[in-house]
């Protein structure tokens, strides 16, 4: 029986192990959920990876961005290890979900960590577009976001705009150059979507824009 007791020992150690990293999976998405930054700071100096994926395959730093747990965003931001690109099973990324939510000084911070501002597909502008944040436009097109890029079926940060944001969004976007005669996998343009969704304001600014092209 002696020989055995050193590998049951290693055994019921491994458990524990288990067990400890487990508790601290769970504490990790509690702590964001909560905006608890110092729970968060004393799993991090136990060695707790910032990167881990919710069972939803999302990032701790795209969560506290979703959820307005800025204080634990920061944290996480401010930190080297923190891959500050990892994208979710939707192919979105932090930046993309600072910009929809608006919070500013955080995608500032992003992008000085170096932020992909023009990933490929959908990008932070069409977020911000969407949501008629006219800083966070103004912000991502400062690091050089192309204003016209395409999302996997071509639609336009302006698309968004005309769809979901507000007229003053779309007016500064066509001031600042997009292009308004593109047209999406639908052979849908901006107008057209202006027009499909009767916001007559935002329709007559596109149009306005079109005539004086």
């Amino acid at each position: 029986m002696r020989r055995w007791w050193p590998l049951v020992l290693v055994w019921a150690l491994s458990g524990l192990t288990g067990l400890a990293q487990a508790g601290s999976y769970e504490d990790f998405f509690s702590a964001i959920r909560q905006d608890q930054a110092p729970a968060l700071t004393a799993l991090l100096q136990r060695g707790f990876d910032p990167n881990t994926l919710s069972p939803e395959g999302q990032c701790g730093l795209f969560l506290a961005l979703r959820d307005g747990s800025l204080a634990v965003a920061n944290q996480l931001i401010d930190l080297s290890a923190t891959a500050v690109d990892q994208r979710n099973t939707q192919d979105e990324t932090p930046l993309m979900m600072a910009a929809l939510k608006n919070h500013l000084a955080e995608a500032i911070k992003l992008m000085a960590r170096g932020a992909d501002v023009n990933k490929p597909g959908w990008t932070p502008l069409h977020y911000a577009a969407a949501g008629g944040h006219l800083n966070m436009m103004r912000a991502l097109l400062e690091q050089h976001a192309y204003i016209d890029a395409e999302s996997p079926n071509r639609t336009t940060p302006l698309m968004m705009a005309a769809l979901y944001g507000s007229a003053a969004a779309v007016q500064w976007l066509l001031d600042e150059g997009a292009d308004p005669s593109l047209r999406n996998e639908q052979d849908l343009s901006a107008l057209d979507m202006a027009l499909n969704k009767r916001r007559q304001d935002v329709a007559e600014r596109i149009a306005q824009a079109i005539a004086a092209r």
